[in-house]
Order: C-alpha cells, then structure tokens, then sequence
C-alpha cells in the first residue's frame, strides 16, 4: 500500500495535508525518514510513525447509520443522495459500501463496511442471517396473518417467500407490527403485506443478526462498530 493512501485511511488527513507531512520529514518507515508518498509499505510487517507515535493500521471500517428517507443505499447515484454521501471524509476513504439494501423511503440500519468477506457472510442466502423491521400497516394485522408469514406467503410473482416472525404491536385499522426475515427480496416486505392486503406505510430496519439500531442514533447519523459489535456479526451461532 502507498503510503500516503495508508495515512490518509489512518486519519492523518487529506491527501495534500499527508504531502505535507512527509514534505515534512515526520513519518519514519523503520526508523527512517520517508518524504515520497509513493512508497509503498507493509503496515502489519513494517514500523511505521508519524511524529513519533506508531500508526496503528487498521484495513476495515464498520459503520451503523440510521438512514434517513430519500437516500440510496449505494456508493454512487447519478440522481440520489447516498449512504456514502453521508459519510465524513475520514470514513469515506475506506471506501465502504452498503450491505445489503434498504428502499429509497425505508429508513434505519444500514451498515457499511470495505470487509469483503463479512458482507458475503450477512448476505448469502445460505446463511439465512435475520433483519428486522418495524412497519405501520394500513389495515388491521390479524392472527390470520401471523400464521400466514410463518408458512411463507405467495408474493405477485409466484414466489413463496420463507417463513416470517410477525409480532403485532397494535391491530386497528392502522396497525404497528415488527417482521423478522431471513432473506431479502426486491420491496420484501411491503410485497408480503399486499399479498395479505394490506399495505405498508412506514418501514424502518431496526436490527440486523444479533445487532439491534442504536437509538441514540438520529436519522443521517452513524456510529464505527465497536469490536464487540463486530465479532457478534461475526459469531452470529
């Protein structure tokens, strides 16, 4: 890795303010003074400080955001705000990308990551990894449907999806609900209610495996993983 790159992801800052440290004479690679950014280095193998300090090499970063409506869950859009428009530039460096997605007027957990290896572990359909979200239901939730989401219901393509826990927290005619899934559908949810007729009016994703939404979170705002956090997504069994 450059070390330039490798400073800038450290949080040293912009690349013209790592220029200038190294301009500087402050960043030493095994005890000797390194001014090119284009070096490249082997931060787990080599010794590597600035002003004296050791940099501590960190290659991923996990986010929480609480996303808010009206934004993608992409890298880039030509036409939409994104996940990764929200992101300080200290994060977004990282070049961390979304892990699954949440509709553009769905709001809550979306997580965000460069670890290529725990996305494939949280995504693959064969992992069967929970979300969980929290719905306003236009229509009144039933037992009837309960039991429907258990077994799977037939969404408008023929597809049946797999069982579902649907917890109802009020049954009117606008009902509140939570839905646990294991898979994840094109519009899932809002499909599965419609082929229950009902339709969804609020989404929000409030817990992805065993990690729920930090609710001191507001809406736009995210939070690093501590390590905790991480190796629960990790260790999920």
């Amino acid at each position: 890795m450059r070390i330039d790159k490798l400073l800038a992801n450290m949080g040293y800052g912009t690349r013209k303010d790592v220029k200038k440290l190294l301009k500087g004479g402050t960043v030493h690679v095994n005890g000797e003074v390194v001014k090119d950014g284009k070096v490249h280095v082997e931060p787990t193998k080599e010794e590597i400080t600035v002003h004296g300090e050791i940099v501590e090499y960190k290659p991923f970063i996990y986010l929480m955001m609480n996303k808010p409506k009206g934004v993608i869950s992409a890298t880039e859009d030509i036409e939409h705000e994104t996940v990764v428009d929200l992101l300080a530039y200290e994060h977004a460096i990282y070049e961390p990308f979304p892990v699954g997605r949440l509709d553009k007027d769905t709001v809550g957990f979306v997580l965000l990551t460069n670890d290529g290896k725990l996305n494939h572990e949280l995504m693959s359909p064969k992992k069967h990894v929970p979300k969980t979200y929290e719905a306003a239901i236009l229509g009144k939730v039933t037992e009837e449907d309960v039991i429907a989401f258990q077994k799977g219901v037939e969404l408008d393509d023929g597809y049946v999806t797999k069982p579902g826990e649907l917890e109802i927290l009020l049954s009117d005619n606008h009902s509140e609900i939570r839905l646990t899934i294991t898979e994840g559908k094109f519009h899932q949810v809002k499909r599965m209610f419609q082929a229950v007729g009902k339709k969804v009016m609020e989404l929000k994703r409030v817990r992805i495996g065993p990690l729920p939404l930090d609710e001191g979170l507001k809406l736009g705002e995210y939070r690093e993983l501590t390590e905790e956090e991480v190796e629960s997504l990790r260790n999920r069994e």
